[in-house]
């Protein structure tokens, strides 16, 4: 028997050190060739680590949260044969690092590409999840479990990684309803608990994200009301007249399509600023990228080239990325190189918002939610679907009359649908 040693890759684009984000094996783990061993996080998106041999796992190089050096013995593996461990190389230790010191670490993994969803089987009718652990579900669930007056962290999650599906909501409140004398006195029991949660892999990265944008550019929002009721007609027609052939339209392609329509006319919103250099680059491509949730925080898949694109490749485009990023499957190249944000919370997207720069870029342009509400049109009092946009732009690069004659745009744009495709 041989141990094979298997080193932090280069990953590429300069990148000397990375993140070792999550273990997928053990000490002790028969692997097979190809099986994902670990996920490391890079600047730009989370990275899987194949086997390239069978074997058993014997050591582990590391722990979730610390930072290797490429090149640094990141696994070893015993295999039939000599394996590849040379004299001079970094001595084994056969038993897994030993763990930081906290009560708790929760590290969300990602769902497994072919795993088959199992079905909703509500076990009882309360799960034990602490008061401020926020359980995995998409904003529809969330909204879904706001109008039920559920409780989300009540509700034992059957989807990938525990994810809550509707089916958990109404399995939840079956199970409830044959429940209904349960004891309620421990929602009201005193509590002095504690929980340390360390900050690592994709909630790093965003949190220094985060924290960078809101430190190197000067934000400042804008928010304006859009009448959104003409391009919902438009958008409900053409789902009737194609959408069995070629798929349904959300509200986003729109949304892109106004992008690109108003930045011909206001170019300075679709740069980068590289404040070292003190240089904007403004580019005539248009890549969109579209903000989104997946399981292990807020991820940026870009659509390329939106300039190029109709109402139905984008949407296509759209989704496909959406998805790979909620699987953990998006490529470095697909969550860089945006030049202009769009943000939504969907049915939670609220009234108002101010959305964080997603830098080197200057504009972001965030969706709040669609609300039925009376207006005066032409003198009379009508029901109007009514929507926000609030946007935020870097003060440094962007003036205040330049951010709202560009939202006043997409504004007209929007009232006036035929004016998205009027060249």
């Amino acid at each position: 028997m041989g141990t094979h040693v298997i080193k932090m890759p280069d990953i590429g684009e300069g990148i000397a050190e990375v993140e070792l984000s999550q273990w997928h094996v053990k000490v002790g783990d028969l692997v097979v060739e190809d099986q994902v061993l670990a996920d490391v996080m890079t600047d730009k998106a989370m990275v899987d680590i194949p086997s390239p041999v069978h074997g058993k796992v014997i050591a582990l190089g590391g722990q979730p949260g610390e930072v290797m050096a490429v090149g640094s013995v990141l696994i070893s593996i015993e295999v039939e044969g000599a394996g590849n461990l040379k004299e001079s190389a970094a001595p084994v230790v056969d038993k897994e690092p030993v763990a930081p010191k906290v009560e708790a670490v929760v590290v969300e993994s990602k769902p497994a590409a072919a795993a088959p969803r199992p079905a909703p089987v509500c076990q009882g009718p309360m799960v034990a999840r602490e008061a401020d652990e926020r359980p995995l579900a998409s904003p529809a669930v969330r909204k879904h479990a706001l109008d039920l007056g559920i409780q989300l962290r009540l509700v034992r999650g059957t989807g990938p990684a525990g994810r809550v599906l509707h089916e958990d909501l109404e399995a939840y409140l079956a199970q409830g309803q044959s429940n209904a004398s349960a004891p309620v006195a421990a929602a009201y029991a005193q509590r002095n608990d504690e929980k340390q949660i360390q900050v690592i892999g994709m909630r790093r990265k965003i949190a220094q994200r985060m924290q960078d944008a809101t430190q190197r550019a000067a934000h400042f929002s804008y928010v304006e009301e859009i009448d959104v009721t003409a391009i919902e007609e438009l958008r409900a027609h053409l789902n009737e007249k194609h959408g069995a052939s070629r798929g349904k339209l959300t509200l986003l392609p729109f949304l892109v399509r106004a992008l690109v329509v108003a930045l011909r006319d206001f170019p300075q919103m679709n740069a980068r600023y590289d404040d070292e250099a003190q240089v904007i680059t403004r580019l005539g491509a248009v890549h969109v990228g579209v903000a989104t949730q997946s399981d292990v925080g807020l991820m940026v898949p870009v659509v390329r080239h939106a300039e190029a694109r109709s109402l139905w490749d984008s949407a296509t485009e759209i989704s496909r990325l959406a998805n790979a990023a909620r699987n953990g499957k998006a490529s470095r190249d697909e969550l860089s190189g945006s030049t202009i944000t769009l943000t939504s919370l969907g049915a939670l997207g609220g009234i108002v918002s101010t959305p964080v720069l997603n830098l080197p870029e200057v504009a972001i342009v965030g969706v709040n939610k669609i609300v039925e509400r009376p207006m005066v049109v032409k003198g009379q009092v009508v029901i109007r679907k009514m929507m926000n946009l609030s946007s935020s732009f870097d003060h440094r690069v962007v003036d205040g009359m330049d951010a709202a004659l560009f939202i006043q745009a997409i504004r007209g744009l929007l009232e006036q649908p035929a004016t998205l495709f009027v060249e």
